[in-house]
């Protein structure tokens, strides 16, 4: 008993210069977002009280702290396995997770403005956020910037690769999050874009929830360690079209199962209900926590 509280405290003073660097790194992340918006985030959230900066934010926040446990997957293993000192190798892992997060900020940021343009193309979101106050189209960008968050995570965590391995299936997991948005407007009875710009909040919550859970199959099908080409694209394709396909399968049974008494899709578009909204949101990143945990 007495060595086990030993090695707890061994290795509670190098988690905790963790800790001080994941609060520097948002900090540093809240200035990289204060340098390319036009206009002052402290302002609209406080002054103006304008939850929509606020939601997006938020998402944003998220997305930077996945990133940066995903570099720091492992190193902290390491640290509670081995019990590292503040030598020369546990220098490195901290710059190495450092520097992670600074790519991963900088990922955010780009993959936003692709995002956009590719998801939510047919009017400006930043427009809407900021003078429209449209909450609907920041819940969606919450939901993107996490299940980003998530994707950039499962692509530097784990071991036997590098930033040539990890880019490759950051580029694969972007692609299926792409695939999947534009498939999730197309099975939809309503336009995600007419909806969303008329601040319906339920579609945007609804959005950005599926995209939170294709965020987490997405995860799933980069992370772990690299082991050959032939394996890692392998693994991808298995979990992410089972994934995929999961996600689509439970927007279906919400209607059958969940909800015998009422249509999700009227009750988003027609009614915004917000409440049916958040549950077919928790249904679908339910679904993908399961997959991620059960395959």
């Amino acid at each position: 008993m007495i060595d086990a509280f030993i090695d707890a405290l061994e290795t509670f003073p190098r988690g905790l210069v963790f800790v001080g660097l994941g609060l520097i790194i948002l900090v540093i992340a809240k200035l990289a977002r204060d340098v390319i918006t036009p206009y002052r985030i402290d302002d609209e959230v406080t002054k103006k009280k304008n939850l929509a900066v606020a939601v997006r934010l938020s998402g944003y926040f998220l997305g930077v702290i996945l990133v940066f446990l995903g570099a720091l997957y492992r190193p902290f293993t390491l640290i509670a396995v081995d019990g590292l000192g503040f030598d020369r190798e546990y220098a490195d892992d901290v710059l190495r997770v450092f520097l992670y997060s600074l790519v991963g900020i900088g990922a955010l940021n780009l993959v936003r403005i692709l995002m956009n343009r590719l998801i939510l193309y047919k009017f400006d979101i930043e427009k809407e956020v900021v003078e429209g106050q449209n909450v609907g189209s920041a819940a969606a960008e919450f939901g993107m910037y996490v299940a980003t968050g998530l994707l950039i995570a499962g692509a530097v965590a784990g071991q036997g690769g590098g930033a040539e391995t990890a880019a490759a299936f950051f580029g694969m997991g972007l692609l299926l999050l792409v695939v999947f948005a534009l498939f999730y407007q197309f099975t939809t009875s309503y336009d995600i874009h007419s909806e969303i710009e008329s601040n319906n909040t339920a579609v945007g919550i609804a959005l950005g929830g599926n995209l939170i859970g294709i965020g987490i199959v997405t995860f799933k099908a980069v992370f772990g360690d690299f082991n050959g080409w032939n394996s890692g694209i392998a693994s991808f394709l298995v979990f992410g079209i089972i994934g995929f396909a999961l996600l689509y399968v439970m927007r279906l049974m919400i209607d059958k199962l969940l909800l015998p008494t009422v249509s999700t899709s009227h009750a988003v578009a027609n009614e915004r209900n917000l409440g049916v909204a958040y549950i077919e949101s928790a249904v679908v990143i339910s679904s993908a926590l399961i997959l991620f945990l059960a395959i």
